[in-house]
């Protein structure tokens, strides 16, 4: 989906001109609600809840938060029929978790997006989740207009993070930036950070609201670690004032 809302007249700063966001743990809470989806997924695999696979495959969910779901789905239960009942099963939960109201943004991050495309930059919102999914949470949280596009790893070929897949489409998508060294991403995940370090991205925001703490963020690439993703807003407006003098970029034009 593109909106049609993003007609803002502001000229994009050079740092941070196409902002592509993570959505569960970075702009929508997510409280636990990947685990307990992922509960539903396992019993329906015949796997039991509390039994030592079970705590086996949690392990790995947590580990690779950020990923594709169908990812981790193929290599929890191996072959791709399995794989797929799993993530059917996943979805399922989830959007029922959502349609109960257990969904809400993180605080200061419809703001934090508004600010943003104020300040003249491209916002587009990304997933691991599944279409059916993703449109759900965007509509609970009335935010179905709030970015200039939203994404999922079937918009891009099946590939979600770490690949860069989506960040790049989003740039294809809006043809917002010039240059990937003018994207910003941000997310709660080392799959985040790899992906937009993977992408060229100048900036590759963690944010700590989500599932990995700032040491992992960092060893996977993070740029800058902040507190929430309210505080983006800010870091993208300060690196711009900061590059907008010449001797302080280096021949790409990136923050040095």
């Amino acid at each position: 989906m593109v909106s049609e809302l993003t007609t803002d007249h502001t000229p994009a700063p050079a740092v941070g001109r196409l902002v592509v966001l993570d959505m569960a743990g970075t702009t929508v809470a997510d409280d636990g609600l990947v685990e307990r989806a992922f509960q539903a997924a396992a019993e329906a695999l015949g796997v039991t809840p509390g039994s030592p696979e079970h705590e086996r495959q949690l392990a790995y969910v947590r580990a690779t938060m950020g990923e594709s779901k169908i990812s981790v789905f193929r290599h929890l239960f191996g072959d791709e029929d399995s794989a797929q009942r799993a993530n059917a099963a996943f979805e399922h939960a989830y959007a029922e978790l959502v349609d109960a109201g257990h969904c809400a943004p993180v605080p200061g991050a419809r703001e934090a997006i508004d600010a943003m495309r104020a300040a003249g930059r491209t916002v587009v919102l990304t997933t691991g989740f599944a279409r059916p999914t993703q449109d759900a949470i965007l509509t609970a949280l009335g935010w179905q207009d709030l970015a200039a596009d939203a994404l999922c790893p079937s918009d891009v070929g099946g590939r979600g993070r770490p690949y860069p897949d989506m960040v790049l489409a989003a740039l294809l998508r809006t043809g917002a930036a010039d240059d990937v060294a003018e994207i910003a991403v941000a997310g709660d995940t080392a799959y985040d950070m790899r992906a937009g370090r993977r992408a060229g991205a100048a900036v590759v925001a963690g944010v700590r609201t989500g599932a990995h703490d700032a040491d992992t963020l960092h060893a996977a690439g993070a740029t800058h670690v902040l507190g929430s993703v309210a505080e983006l807003p800010a870091l993208l407006d300060d690196l711009a004032a900061v590059t907008a003098r010449p001797e302080a970029t280096g021949a790409s034009g990136a923050p040095v």
